[in-house]
């Protein structure tokens, strides 16, 4: 993506709100045609670049624009990049956050062909809200990544009064001072969006073999899920995230009988059709530190999703059911797991 002044005609590579020269706005610049005009082959390991060896192109679109690019296949000059998409609900996107948020998630929509999204969509987003803790401290879903996915549905043409932004509490935390502290609720009532409180909500009961679920009615209003976690090491961010569509005492009645993996699974039985956006732009640690890697990742399948983000970050301490979860079962597209893998709890 580049940015353009309609004045001075001059192309940046980050989203400024207005070019530095002239004063003016940018356009957005989309590089439909993507062709290799240089090729380095590197040998040497980094930090961040563990894997060797890997290709580092230079690229150049239809209008001229030239950028760098990481690549674990070997191009030749005047060889087309292109970049796959699919339709199989079971592949997870990686895209890498160069400058721009939303930039990445049109991106992350885009692998899938494009998600339906209508005008008259009613959208239901959860993110993840478990602690009053400062963005910085990357325990709940950043702010910038919220309001990114908003911008995003606003430019779908989703009316604002049509998405619903949900959380809900499972100890003795008060729902508000998370949604507070972490900035979420002010995004909010930047856009004028519902703040929603799912233990206020209706519950509807849905059975599944020997799973008695208590689900917001809210689910099944939206035409569209959004989950949308923000992933940590260790951890399986993802797909725990959607326990908070259940009511708080049925979630704590199932977990004294059975493993949170049966439940996950069971639960996905049950629920509509939802789309996973995960934030791994700055991600916690197991010592609670943050680290940077500036990704993101989109899956229908947030198990398979999981998975995959343990292994670029090369994750040895997984719960036993993501070990389970094979990694070559898993299409892929985007980035490769090679292109953006480093060893997080090393450095």
């Amino acid at each position: 993506m580049f940015y353009k002044c309609q004045k001075c005609k001059k192309v940046w590579q980050y989203p400024i709100e207005k070019c530095p020269e002239c004063f003016s706005a940018l356009e957005k610049i989309k590089s439909e045609k993507v062709k290799v005009i240089g090729v380095s082959r590197v040998t040497i390991p980094t930090m961040f670049h563990p894997k060797i060896p890997y290709f580092v192109l230079v690229l150049e679109d239809e209008k001229g624009n030239k950028w760098v690019w990481k690549s674990v296949e070997e191009y030749r000059i005047g060889e087309e990049l292109k970049i796959e998409t699919t339709t199989e609900s079971n592949t997870v996107a990686v895209w890498r956050i160069k400058y721009d948020v939303l930039e990445g998630i049109e991106k992350v929509v885009e692998l899938f062909d494009g998600i339906d999204v209508r005008q008259d969509f009613k959208i239901l987003i959860l993110p993840t809200l478990v602690l009053p803790r400062h963005p910085h401290f990357a325990e709940n879903t950043s702010p910038q990544f919220l309001e990114s996915l908003i911008k995003y549905l606003m430019g779908r043409g989703v009316r604002l009064e049509n998405i619903k932004v949900a959380g809900q509490s499972f100890d003795e935390t008060p729902i508000e001072a998370a949604a507070q502290k972490s900035q979420l609720l002010k995004v909010c009532q930047n856009y004028r969006i519902l703040p929603l409180d799912l233990a206020k909500t209706d519950f509807i009961k849905k059975g599944e073999g020997d799973f008695s679920f208590e689900i917001s009615e809210e689910v099944f209003k939206a035409d569209l899920i959004a989950n949308l976690p923000i992933l940590k090491i260790g951890k399986a961010s993802a797909s725990e995230n959607i326990l908070k569509f259940l009511k708080k005492e049925n979630y704590l009645g199932l977990k004294y009988l059975h493993s949170e993996e049966q439940i996950i699974e069971n639960l996905n039985k049950v629920l509509p059709r939802y789309f996973t956006l995960a934030e791994a732009q700055s991600i916690q640690k197991t010592d609670q530190f943050v680290a940077h890697l500036n990704l993101i990742f989109g899956s229908f399948n947030p198990l398979n999703l999981d998975r995959i983000f343990a292994e670029v970050t090369m994750t040895r301490e997984l719960p036993e059911y993501l070990k389970r979860v094979k990694i070559d079962d898993i299409p892929i597209v985007g980035r490769k797991i090679k292109e953006v893998q480093y060893e997080v709890e090393k450095y």
